[in-house]
């Protein structure tokens, strides 16, 4: 073998080398086979179907037994659970992006049994309640509710 045949074998070789590595950064960085890409769950995870379990007139422990200890609770005008949750995803080194967002709350009376329960989220950058199919209109809850949005939006 000359140094000419041998000069061109290894620059073809250095070159399907070069292609396989390529193509293997490409293919992991696309997220498509999930190998950079990772999930996560942060705050409360909702237990298939306990929202169903509490029914209007519940008392408080048989809430803290289905749904557990709330995130926070709010007593400004009656007695709130709250359950805050946030669902993101992250491909390599790329910034976390937010795949949902909801804050479950449980509304008591006075004589602290259940009289609605809500659950939030964003729906085209609005709060939005999944259970009712409604937008709260403002006032004191929606207030509320948009300062949990925006600190869970932050973290």
């Amino acid at each position: 073998m000359n140094l000419k045949s041998w000069a061109v074998g290894r620059s073809a070789a250095g070159k399907v080398a070069a292609i396989l590595v390529a193509g293997a950064l490409i293919a992991g960085c696309s997220g498509s086979g999930g190998g950079f890409t990772k999930n996560y769950q942060k705050g409360y995870m909702l237990p298939e179907g306990a929202l169903e379990q509490i029914q209007i007139g519940a008392s408080q422990e048989q809430v803290l037994v289905i749904l557990g200890t709330p995130s926070t609770v709010a007593t400004v005008s009656g007695e709130v659970f709250y359950y805050v949750s946030r669902k993101t995803s992250q491909t390599s080194f790329l910034p976390e992006t937010v795949r949902d967002q909801r804050v479950v709350a449980v509304y008591f009376d006075k004589s602290r049994r259940v009289n609605r329960v809500a659950n939030f989220g964003l729906q085209d950058g609005k709060v939005f309640d999944f259970v009712s199919r409604t937008t709260p209109s403002g006032g004191q809850e929606l207030s509320y509710l948009t300062y949990i949005f925006k600190i869970i939006g932050t973290q």
